[in-house]
């Protein structure tokens, strides 16, 4: 049932913090009502969708702990205190797949759990990709992955990619593209 106006945040406790998010119990009023919500907090993160002169998608394929698996994923990063979602982006592509993009068109923002996390994506389409490698995380084992933005669509329809940045990342790009859109 909607109140008709935001609930109001009336206290905040630390319960853990790492080097990337921070995990707070959060105590709101909702209309006549206290609830206790659990929020991750995180920076915000980027998201590239690099596409090479030929339409393959450069990815990457790497082992996620929560998944217990390696994940074909599109090259993504966690934003640096005070950077810019562009700047990010550009990092983020030459650390992972060792590209620098002539073009970097934004395709817009989403949060990726907002049910308990207040992670914002910002989604780039990184275009006209010249080499220009940059070392990585040191706690992070890549391998780069091209394949036909086609196939890496099929894939996603298919349930055959697992990330959720990944999918509407591939999706908003091929609606950009004219390649995919309403009836396909």
């Amino acid at each position: 049932m909607d109140s008709g106006e935001n609930p109001t945040r009336l206290a905040s406790d630390l319960i853990f913090a790492s080097r990337v998010f921070s995990v707070c119990r959060e105590r709101y009023r909702l209309g006549e009502r206290e609830v206790v919500r659990d929020v991750v907090h995180h920076p915000g993160a980027v998201v590239m969708v690099p596409l090479l002169g030929d339409g393959r998608v450069v990815m990457v394929r790497q082992w996620r702990a929560p998944a217990g698996r390696k994940l074909l994923e599109l090259p993504a990063g966690t934003l640096e205190p005070g950077e810019e979602p562009a700047a990010a982006a550009e990092r983020e592509l030459q650390e992972e797949i060792g590209y620098r993009a002539g073009r970097l068109t934004a395709l817009g923002s989403f949060y990726s759990a907002p049910g308990f996390c207040t992670e914002r994506l910002h989604l780039f389409l990184a275009e006209d990709l010249v080499p220009d490698p940059r070392p990585g995380d040191e706690d992070e084992a890549i391998e780069v992955v091209t394949l036909p933005l086609g196939e890496a669509l099929e894939q996603a329809l298919r349930g055959e990619l697992q990330d959720a940045k990944t999918i509407a990342g591939l999706c908003l790009a091929a609606a950009r593209l004219g390649l995919w859109g309403a009836g396909r």
